[in-house]
Order: C-alpha cells, then structure tokens, then sequence
C-alpha cells in the first residue's frame, strides 16, 4: 500500500500539498519489479508515469544487437517515463532494472484528470517536471561535449585551430 509518505520522498512530488498528495494517491499503483526486469521498452506506448521508490533503474538505448548505450539511471526519489505526460506519446528508452526495485506508477489518463481538475497541481508538477528534464538535458550536453572533444578524429581538429600541434 502507497502512503502519503511514499509520496514526499519523490522529489517531483515534494512541492506538493498534502491535500493535493491525497489527491493523487488513490491512483498511484506500487510494483515490484526483479533485477533485469524490463519496464518498458523504447517505442512502447507511454501508459504510465513512474517514480522509483527503491532500487536502480538503468535507461537505456539499443543502437543495435551488439550496441547498448546507457544514457543515465534512476535512483529512488527520481522518476521516469515522462513520456506518459505527453499524450499519445512513445517512451524513448528501455528502462531496466539493475536490481529489485520497487516502482510507484501513475496511469497517463490519470494524469491528465489530475491535472485538468487542479490547475495549481498541475502548475507545480510541471514545474518539477521542467526542472529535471533541463538537469537531464544538461548533463547529456555536458556528456555530447566530452565526447566529441575527447574523440581522436575530433582532437586533431581542436589542436589545429588552436595552433597546437
């Protein structure tokens, strides 16, 4: 069983009222999953929103049979499957569990009530929302740029127009 509790340690909740967690919590629904349990898969249909609670969550994207590149993990308090609240929306990313984890999950549909009926909930969770994507966004950046700057190929062109030989 969800309590209250459950809800205050999920940071994208944490600027929430208690009335508004009371809300919410009748629809949040608690999994289990087992260490490389998929929760889903990229171009599945975004059903749900989830927020970990325990465990380690892996995202990851399949470039191909033999290449698998992680593109960041979720520790408890975090969420993922933001895709739920875009509508009509595909998740982007495997997201596996790299040890047991246990997983709140909030159905989109549900989301979307939520958010239609209480215009200050879902003013803050968006709020929440954007401010974790652009940390996420951000940090990928920061990766994208080592990458390319530490890239063998890439270096000879940074020495070259630095005069660096």
């Amino acid at each position: 069983m969800v309590t209250l509790e459950d809800l205050k340690q999920i940071v994208i909740l944490g600027y929430l009222t208690d009335d508004m967690l009371k809300t919410v919590l009748p629809f949040i629904e608690s999994v289990r999953y087992e260490e490389r349990d998929i929760i889903f898969k990229a171009g599945d249909g975004a059903e749900n929103f989830f927020m970990l609670k325990r465990g380690k969550v892996l995202l990851e994207l399949r470039l191909s049979d033999k290449i698998t590149v992680s593109v960041g993990s979720v520790k408890p308090g975090y969420s993922f499957g933001w895709s739920a609240m875009l509508g009509n929306a595909a998740y982007t990313t495997d997201a596996i569990c790299s040890e047991t984890c246990d997983v709140l999950a909030l159905k989109a549909d549900k989301i979307y009530r939520l958010l239609e009926a209480d215009h200050e909930l879902g003013y803050r969770m968006t709020q929440r929302l954007l401010r974790v994507v652009k940390k996420r966004l951000d940090h990928r950046t920061d990766q994208l740029i080592r990458v390319i700057t530490h890239h063998p190929d890439m270096r000879s062109l940074f020495d070259s127009e630095s005069g660096i030989s």
